[in-house]
């Protein structure tokens, strides 16, 4: 891939990695997939699934949106592919919106954090869809990258939760 940088590819494989990994549920089932999250996932079980499946569709079709290429050679595409990325965090969003209202009431700092996350994440992508739906390119690309950082924070949280598990910080 000329042109590709590694920390492009980094982002990228780590991306889809971690979305794919989430669909570990489907041959494992969710308690097997997900025994530090049982708890929550069995209060709040539909919302749960809605979150992990929308926010891991959000991570993966994330990535080619950043290709050049696509959105030049195949302008379609890149629509059709950013409208599920904004469906996905309209469900990611809400659903984890409402998982930090209620997944950890013993930690409200985490579900503070967890609820402004998702608010940020809805904010940020719609003002990007705005400026999509306006012509503003400029701008929407900018405000893409802000939408996928904020996306990208499933990556971070999983490279930090070994090491919170080990300080017994969770």
């Amino acid at each position: 891939m000329p042109g590709v940088r590694v920390p492009f590819l980094v982002v990228a494989t780590s991306s889809l990695v971690v979305a794919l990994v989430s669909f570990r549920f489907i041959p494992l089932g969710i308690e097997t997939a997900f025994p530090v999250l049982l708890a929550n996932a069995d209060t709040n079980r539909g919302v749960f699934m809605a979150h992990v499946i929308a926010a891991s569709v959000a991570l993966a079709v994330a990535v080619p949106q950043f290709l050049p290429a696509l959105r030049v050679r195949r302008p379609s595409l890149h629509r059709m592919t950013g409208w599920i990325y904004v469906a996905a965090i309209l469900i990611g969003g809400l659903s984890g919106g409402a998982l930090a209202i209620t997944a950890v009431p013993d930690r409200p700092v985490a579900g503070a954090g967890f609820g402004l996350l998702a608010l940020a994440w809805l904010g940020v992508t719609g003002i990007a869809l705005y400026l999509a739906c306006t012509r503003q390119i400029a701008l929407h690309r900018a405000w893409m990258i802000r939408s996928f950082a904020l996306t990208f924070a499933a990556v971070t949280l999983r490279l930090q939760l070994p090491l919170f598990f080990a300080a017994d910080l969770e």
